[in-house]
């Protein structure tokens, strides 16, 4: 069970780091300090915004879970 939990620990901690990098910079932060906010965007999000933001936060719920999961089996297997 340890060795599944690890295995969704690493699989979703990549992903998430892939899915935090594919976002666009909003403004305010290292992405303006490096040229990225000089296009300004026309109004709100698209729909493909829209769906990796929800895809994100659905991986990082997978990821909390199974920090937590995988904290609970290591703290009872000692």
């Amino acid at each position: 069970m340890i060795l599944i939990f690890s295995i969704v620990l690493t699989l979703s901690s990549l992903l998430l780091i892939v899915l935090v990098l594919m976002h666009k910079g909003r403004g305010g932060g290292l992405s303006d300090m490096f040229g990225g906010g000089v296009s300004s965007s026309l109004g709100g999000s698209s729909v493909a915004e829209r769906n990796l933001d929800r895809i994100t936060v659905g991986i990082a719920v997978v990821w909390a879970v199974s920090v937590i999961a995988l904290g609970l089996l290591l703290k009872v297997s000692n």
